[in-house]
């Protein structure tokens, strides 16, 4: 059999990628359209004879592409004839409006027409009348065989053609052949003086592309590449200006404008250097300069963006570059260039500049190019700008996959913004170019925070607990387990307490320490600290001892309140110990009130960058403002009842406390045994109707799993906050209670417990924000999402939070330093301050704010920089990976590498390798962790937050099991082992291996003690499994727990059994035994 073969020339750099991002994308045809108006008295047939002579003069125009089988790319093939058939369309009877739409409506419709590549031909022309002297030829080609330089040669050709023909003349103008172009194109990148060319391309970092996203972009967009395009007439006074500038430093329009392009771009996907792709001069010998067929290719240009850089200085760096990049362009290519996957490499972020077409004619006939659209590579978003002679049109070419119209309008905007402040000083540094325009920042300064309410602000927060207790003395206040206390009891306790710290001397501003067991004594405690004139500060009992000292010497604390049981393991100081529970006066006490609004109420310590705890001091009228706020936030009606689940020596239960205590309603203090324990919490749900919950989202998603989390849920509000909220958590709670109000709370303690809340009508924003978002800002706060030169980011882009208004906290205590570090000058008030919060955000289009991660969790490898939230995102699109933490950690110094600690829903956990393999089809290669650590489940703070710090080093984990493993020995302790290796998720677990060294935590641990009284009909405590942590302690625990519970029923069944004796039989039975009774 005679082998088939075919004739032909290897295609050109540009067609080979054009080619394979074809296949990539088979249903997009990347192709080039063109509209050329005709005036004068056109005559059909010699238009069509010129047509045809075009055609007959240039290969590229009877090209096909042909493969065999084996062959990865084709050949191109060019045909001896090819007839040229025109359409025809007459819109001569319409209005001028309604041929303009039919126009536009043909135009569109040329993106459909299809090409057939081995057959050939590809292009279609069509010819449209708008009356007997006008007229408009429409040209689409495939992008194989032309560019937007061809449409203007085939423009001129067209016209040259024309007048040859009228006059019976033959055009013997010679252009240069594709194919002969093509293989002078290949030839040269074969050769061995290429090798310069091809390094200055590999010095750029194109991988870097990837981190190239855009606000607004749609993330894992499953539609095709839909290019559309929103048009802008730049205002006649910007570009008379643009053209005055250019001429005095002697430059032209296009680099200023791609100046401006590039320092938009690096503001917002916050990339220092980004690189953007602009169009080479590939006709730049003068054999190429009238030939047609694709020459042209995107060149990454990319520019040192340094912020203090004057606009005038990137400007010239922008023309120098320039030069550069077209010194070496024929030596550009993917192949060459990027080491991971080419065959769908693109530059996402383009630029090109046109200047107005010119009009050619002989014989009363002119030929001008109305209108083209060029798309031979893909894109994200490309800004092209046609100077129009007296005006400038800048098209802003988008992706409809990735964007929205809106957004691309948003962004044109944008341009416009910073072109403006770039003409009025250029020689302003690019960091204060303002990118808003004047109705963006009025929204975003003003709009989006018209808060103003009037709340009282001569009162104390205790005065409105004062107030319930007058009208509501006989009403439940509190209640602890068994124990509760009316309005009229709380106040009463209170006031002696208050009576008994003025005796000892307290004063206003003195801060007085609280470290008791939650319980009643905890509202007691703050009540009558707060009635005295003072400050409370609220210590956990748990907290290290080292870590009490300080934070007693740091605050100055005189006096501490505790409990009996706790007051001897408190740290031996100068302060004054009280008890609070046996050491307070019985008898009734009046006080005297001595605090004002403006006085100190609270001080809660939280952790520092330094390792030193700091004190945030809170005075009477911050809180007083979030009190009021969140309450009418809330809707709530008096005398609704609140569930706080939280340690006191955090303000995340405050929401709870004072909302219940200043409006009349009950405050449910659930002892920490029970708010970890589900079935514990439901059975005390089930007891006491809840109205209002507030609890971090983990800590609610691990009490959700167990069976009775329909009765955990509060009836009316549940409050999420302390860290991102899920969607997941938030279907999770609709399916168990659809009826219960959902409020995600944001704030951090230097801005009294929560400034910003967002109620969850449905999963409207879903696709639009990561987690729930944050909201909008409570009463008398406002909001601001800054850059790092304190500039208002865009709607849509990362800014760093900040906080002002009426609920920023006095400042740090004793901290004069970092106060004015944290709580800086207000930019925008001079009479003002705003809090740095660190916490990394945007705006959503309606005004909600979106949590994006802290800017601490940026990290740099390599000279990359690194979101590490992106790669946990990624992680978790692993179906295996339930949890993903990806850490940037510093083992040994100056090597700074990736670690992924992972929780799996699989009993085996995907390997090292599978993962690299999943992560490297989603992110670039310096992204992908070194080492993935799986855990059975991530540690946790005692406000149930990830703890990042104490995830172990990759080499020294320790194996998931212990190396000698002992099998269980007893029936418990083969029952016992079965729960831990259920819960934790592995296959077996020894008798000797550490519950919390697999992995477990205090949410876990809840688990095996709701399964250990399932199992064996015993009640331990939570603080048991972290005293005996291994199999063998923890079995004797519940067998010595069994021991006493048989002795106690053996008991009560004796007794029971003296209870049915009568007294005669007691009497006999104690004479048989010689005792007497009496």
């Amino acid at each position: 059999m005679q082998k088939e073969t075919i004739e032909g020339f290897r295609l050109s750099p540009q067609q080979r990628h054009l080619w394979e991002l074809q296949q990539n994308n088979p249903k997009h045809t990347y192709r080039v359209r063109g509209a050329i108006l005709i005036t004068g008295n056109l005559d059909r047939e010699i238009l069509k004879s010129a047509l045809q002579n075009v055609v007959n003069r240039h290969e590229i125009l009877r090209t096909s592409f042909h493969c065999l089988p084996g062959m990865t790319l084709p050949l191109q093939a060019i045909a001896c004839t090819c007839e040229i058939a025109v359409l025809e369309h007459n819109l001569s009877g319409l209005s001028p409006e309604e041929q303009e739409a039919k126009i536009a409506a043909l135009f569109q419709q040329l993106n459909l027409l299809p090409f057939d590549f081995e057959r050939g031909p590809l292009w279609h022309i069509s010819l449209v009348t708008l009356a007997p002297d006008k007229h408009l030829l429409l040209a689409n080609f495939s992008a194989l065989i032309a560019d937007s330089v061809t449409l203007k040669n085939f423009t001129r050709e067209l016209s040259l053609s024309y007048w040859g023909c009228a006059c019976g003349e033959e055009f013997s103008d010679e252009s240069m052949q594709y194919a002969d172009i093509a293989e002078w194109q290949n030839e040269l990148l074969e050769s061995e003086e290429t090798a310069i060319g091809k390094e200055y391309w590999r010095k750029l970092n194109l991988e870097s592309l990837d981190l190239l996203t855009l606000p607004w972009e749609k993330k894992n967009s499953e539609a095709e590449f839909g290019p559309l395009v929103e048009r802008v007439e730049i205002r006649g006074d910007l570009f008379d200006s643009l053209e005055a500038i250019a001429q005095k430093h002697h430059s032209d329009i296009s680099t200023f404008l791609l100046a401006c392009w590039q320092i938009l771009i690096a503001r917002l996907t916050r990339q220092p250097n980004p690189i953007v792709g602009v169009t080479g001069n590939a006709r730049k010998y003068e054999e190429l300069e009238r030939s047609l067929g694709l020459l042209s290719t995107y060149l990454p240009l990319q520019c040192d963006l340094q912020d203090e850089f004057s606009f005038a200085k990137i400007w010239r760096q922008v023309e120098l570059n320039l030069q550069d990049i077209h010194t070496w362009q024929e030596y550009f290519t993917w192949e060459e260039t990027l080491e991971s996957d080419k065959s769908n490499a693109f530059l996402p972020i383009c630029f090109e500049y046109e200047t107005k077409p010119e009009k050619y004619g002989e014989s009363g006939v002119s030929f001008f190019l109305d209108r083209q659209d060029a798309c031979v590579e893909p894109f994200k978003l490309k800004l092209s700008c046609l100077s129009r002679g007296n005006c400038l049109i800048a098209e802003f070419r988008y992706d409809s996959a990735l964007f929205e119209a809106e957004d691309v309008k948003r962004l044109s905007e944008h341009f416009q913004a910073v072109l403006e402040s770039a003409l009025k000083n250029p020689q302003i540094p690019i960091s204060q170019l303002n990118i808003l325009s004047d109705r963006d920042r009025h929204q975003l300064l003003v709009e989006f925070n018209q808060t103003q309410k009037d709340y009282p602000t001569d009162k104390c927060v205790h005065q409105l607990f004062e107030e319930q207790a007058e009208r509501n003395p006989d009403r439940i206040a509190v209640v602890f387990e068994s124990e509760q206390i009316t309005y009229r009891e709380l106040n009463d306790r209170a006031d002696r307490l208050a009576r008994h710290l003025q005796n000892l001397g307290v004063e206003p501003e003195a801060i007085v320490g609280i470290c008791v067991d939650r319980s009643l004594e905890t509202i007691v405690g703050i009540l009558g600290i707060l009635k005295a004139g003072s400050a409370y500060l609220p210590i956990d009992p748990a907290t290290p001892a080292d870590r009490k000292t300080l934070m007693l010497e740091d605050a100055r604390v005189q006096v501490l309140l505790t409990q009996q049981q706790l007051a001897e393991s408190l740290p031996k100081t100068q302060v004054n110990i009280v008890c609070i529970d046996t050491e307070i006066p019985a008898v009734s006490a009046s006080y005297t009130p001595r605090a004002s609004s403006d006085n100190l109420a609270y001080v809660i310590y939280t952790s520092g960058s330094t390792g030193t705890p700091k004190g945030v001091a809170i005075e009477h009228r911050q809180l007083l403002n979030y009190l009021y706020a969140i309450q009418e936030r809330l809707n709530l009606p008096s005398g609704a009842s609140f569930a706080t689940v939280s340690t006191f020596a955090a303000d995340l239960g405050n929401t709870a406390i004072f909302p219940a205590l200043c409006s009349g309603g009950c405050l449910h203090i659930v002892s920490q045994e029970r708010a970890t324990d589900p079935e514990a919490l439901a059975q005390y749900f089930r007891r006491h109707s809840i109205d209002c919950l507030k609890i971090v989202p983990s800590h609610l998603a691990a009490l959700l799993t167990s069976s009775v989390a329909e009765y955990i849920l509060p009836r009316r509000r549940l409050i999420l906050g302390g860290e991102a909220a899920s969607w997941e958590l938030i279907e999770n709670v609709r399916k168990i209670n659809p009826d219960c109000l959902i409020f995600n709370h944001y704030g951090p303690t230097e801005a009294t417990v929560g400034v910003l809340t967002y109620q969850v009508y449905g999963e409207e924003l879903k696709g639009i924000s990561e987690t729930v978002p944050l909201g909008r800002p409570i009463a008398n706060t406002q909001i601001y999402l800054l850059d790092s030169h304190l500039q208002p980011v865009p709607v849509g882009v990362p800014g760093e939070l900040h906080i002002g208004g009426h609920s920023l906290a006095r400042g740090y205590l004793n901290r004069p330093e970092l106060t004015a570090e944290k709580f800086i000058r207000h930019p925008f008030d001079a009479q003002a301050h705003l809090y740095k919060t660190g916490d990394l955000a945007r705006y959503l289009p309606d005004g909600n704010i979106e949590f994006i991660g802290r800017i601490d969790s940026q990290v740099k490898i390599r000279g990359f920089r690194i979101e590490l939230g992106e790669i946990e995102a990624a992680l978790g699109q692993h179906p295996d990976i339930a949890q993903a933490v990806v850490v940037a950690r510093e083992d040994a110094p100056g090597e700074k590498r990736l670690a992924a600690y992972l929780v799996s829903n699989q009993k085996q956990a995907p390997s090292s390798s599978e993962l690299r393999r999943f992560l490297g089809t989603k992110l670039p290669e310096y992204m992908v962790p070194w080492a993935f650590i799986t855990l059975k489940s991530l540690p946790l703070t005692p406000n149930g937050k990830i703890d990042r710090r104490s995830l172990p080093a990759p080499d020294e984990m320790r194996p998931e099991l212990t190396e000698n493993f002992v099998a269980p020995r007893t029936n418990i302790e083969e029952v016992l082992a079965a729960i831990w290796a259920e819960v934790l998720k592995i296959e077996k677990v020894g008798i000797y291996d550490n519950f919390f060294e697999l992995g477990g935590h205090s949410l876990l641990a809840t688990q095996v003690i709701s399964r250990v009284r399932q199992a064996f009909q015993v009640e331990l405590p939570l603080h048991r499994l972290f005293e005996s942590a291994t199999v063998a302690d923890f079995a004797v625990a519940i067998a010595q727990k069994q021991a006493e519970q048989t002795d106690s029923e053996m008991l009560a069944r004796v007794l029971a059994d003296l209870d049915r004796l009568s007294e005669a039989q007691i009497q006999e039975i104690l004479a048989q035994q010689g005792v007497n009774r009496f």
